[in-house]
């Protein structure tokens, strides 16, 4: 079975009812994480896992638990607390993706919504810490996924 997390073409991970997945890698961003598990997984490590890790992680799943990186369950709790998605972001933050989504540069973001080209960037950071993104491109591609382009 073929499973490209990097892309989200991830079929469910039950080929077998007796299959279980335990997925090593190197990617470290909670969305990887995110979609193993929802695929099925029973196991999220990092590639840096220790030996003793990685027995624990294939016992766990073996008895039908899941074992995740502690830095990648440290993240994902820390979503669940803080809230996920366009909840985590506060209402200016997401006037500005809107905005952006449609195409906007900072300059013309600040000048509609009456704030500084400085603050608009500010608010671009917020917006890219929250949402576990790494550019504005990805930022308006997630925008126009969640509807912010209507």
């Amino acid at each position: 079975m073929k499973c490209s997390l990097e892309h989200g073409s991830c079929p469910r991970m039950t080929a077998s009812p007796l299959t279980v997945i335990v997925v090593l890698t190197g990617y470290t961003e909670l969305e990887y994480a995110h979609a193993a598990l929802a695929a099925g997984a029973a196991g999220y490590l990092l590639k840096d896992a220790s030996p003793g890790q990685v027995e624990q992680a294939i016992r766990q799943a073996a008895r039908g638990g899941m074992y995740l990186d502690p830095s990648v369950a440290g993240g994902l709790t820390s979503r669940i607390v803080t809230g996920t998605g366009l909840a985590a972001l506060t209402e200016q933050e997401r006037n500005v993706l809107a905005l952006l989504a449609h195409g906007h540069s900072n300059r013309e973001i600040g000048a509609r919504l009456h704030i500084s080209e400085r603050t608009v960037r500010s608010h671009m950071t917020g917006v890219l810490a929250k949402l576990g993104l790494t550019s504005r491109t990805q930022a308006a591609l997630y925008a126009a996924r969640e509807g912010l382009t209507r």
